[in-house]
């Protein structure tokens, strides 16, 4: 298996992303920090604090949404992005997802992975300090190289679009 190196500082208290199931998992939990929420990228969402004011959970509301910090803050190789992937049992027991499904995180970005976060489930959900609530795939990325030509070659699908082969 290939291994790329990947400098990180992680200025939240959670550990680094790690492969579940002794690495054979294609992502890495990214997990949230809480510490540094900002509240202007809350949307039908709450912070709940507790007596001392510090943050208890992030409340996503059904229908809302929010960016979530990771403390993560990597500079990725040239020739490679960081894809954010939603996780799919908070998917299917909460209906939690990203608001932007795959997310790209650029090889030039050095600021914080924040993930956002959509509840499309009927309950609201809460988000802890640690919590998982993304994973992370490392993905090389070809550069393309656009080849102006008059016509394309034909297949068997040709211009057929959406629903062309088949449903089921």
């Amino acid at each position: 298996m290939k291994t790329i190196k990947v400098p990180v500082v992680n200025k939240s208290t959670n550990e680094l992303p790690a492969y579940a199931d002794n690495g054979f998992n294609s992502g890495c939990d990214a997990r949230a920090d809480l510490w540094n929420i900002q509240e202007k990228f809350l949307f039908n969402s709450d912070v709940v604090r507790k007596l001392d004011n510090t943050i208890a959970f992030i409340k996503i509301n059904p229908g809302g949404r929010a960016l979530i910090p990771t403390g993560l803050h990597v500079a990725i190789p040239e020739g490679y992005e960081i894809q954010v992937r939603p996780r799919s049992g908070l998917a299917l027991k909460f209906g939690m997802s990203l608001t932007n499904c795959v997310a790209t995180i650029d090889a030039s970005y050095r600021g914080d992975i924040g993930i956002i976060l959509e509840n499309r489930g009927t309950e609201p959900f809460d988000v802890h300090q640690g919590d998982k609530i993304a994973q992370l795939v490392l993905q090389e990325v070809p550069i393309i190289e656009w080849v102006p030509v008059e016509s394309l070659d034909e297949t068997a699908r040709g211009e057929n679009g959406y629903c062309s082969t088949g449903i089921q």
